[in-house]
């Protein structure tokens, strides 16, 4: 393979609605992002990180800690380093800019979790422009913990899903799924169960979970037996990972889709 880049769609959002009414502060989770993209740099892949509105993703402060690095202090600093200083995470485009100067260059794409994804990826339309593009081609999708829902973004009206899933219109969402591209495709996702412990720290309940998102679309979506436990699933083109806890996996198996490691020219 001659192509090496590997696109990181990015999420702009800060908040996510709460039943009941207000709102919780989110962002993108920092090993989420920074774990995949260090390993795919390492092993000889160019990242471009591109997002809705050409800005740098927010990182959720619920996620700031080496807790996430395995209580590793160092790789915890950098990590955050990584995210503060390489080009990779600062010379950030527009989604809609990428699908302008063309999709064909990059081997694969890359979608981090925190729950940001499921407030703008999920419902843009340059995603699921870009998410059909890879689809098509059959290129390496990967997307972690959250990440997943943003595939809801390559239907034919996103936000008009996710606003039925808000309403609890089921069987709306599920009409509104209809010829969806990932139909059939197994899949995880952050699990129903690790969601009611993660809003504890929303202090509130989510309109909606990741697995039904998913499900009601027509994935078929699987979790680990044990909460927080690593777990990868691939089908075809697309790679998912359940959570946090995913983050190596999910980075060892998307460069494996993408053929192994480069070897320098």
């Amino acid at each position: 393979m001659t192509n090496t880049k590997v696109l990181f769609l990015g999420s702009n959002a800060t908040r996510i609605e709460l039943r009941g009414g207000g709102s919780a502060t989110i962002g993108q989770y920092l090993n989420e992002t920074v774990v995949p993209a260090m390993a795919l740099i390492e092993a000889g892949y160019d990242v471009v990180l591109a997002t809705p509105n050409g800005t740098k993703p927010h990182i959720d402060e619920a996620s700031d800690t080496a807790q996430h690095f395995g209580g590793d202090q160092v790789a915890y600093e950098r990590a955050r380093h990584f995210f503060a200083q390489h080009p990779a995470m600062n010379e950030v485009r527009t989604l809609a800019s990428v699908i302008e100067q063309g999709l064909d260059e990059f081997a694969g794409v890359f979608v981090p979790g925190g729950h940001a994804p499921a407030v703008d990826l999920m419902q843009d339309r340059d995603a699921g422009a870009i998410l059909r593009h890879f689809h098509a081609a059959a290129k390496p999708t990967g997307l972690l913990c959250h990440g997943p829902v943003a595939i809801v973004a390559a239907m034919a009206n996103p936000a008009a899903y996710r606003a039925a899933l808000i309403e609890g219109e089921d069987a709306k969402a599920a009409d509104l799924a209809k010829d969806w591209i990932y139909g059939g495709y197994r899949m995880t996702v952050f699990s129903a169960s690790e969601e009611k412990i993660a809003e504890h720290l929303l202090k509130g309940e989510l309109y909606f979970d990741m697995p039904k998102a998913l499900r009601l679309a027509g994935g078929e979506v699987s979790a680990a037996p044990e909460d927080f436990a690593a777990n990868v699933v691939v089908d075809r083109e697309l790679i998912t990972g359940q959570n946090p806890a995913s983050d190596h996996a999910v980075a060892k198996a998307m460069i494996e889709a993408l053929g192994g490691p480069q070897t320098a020219a």
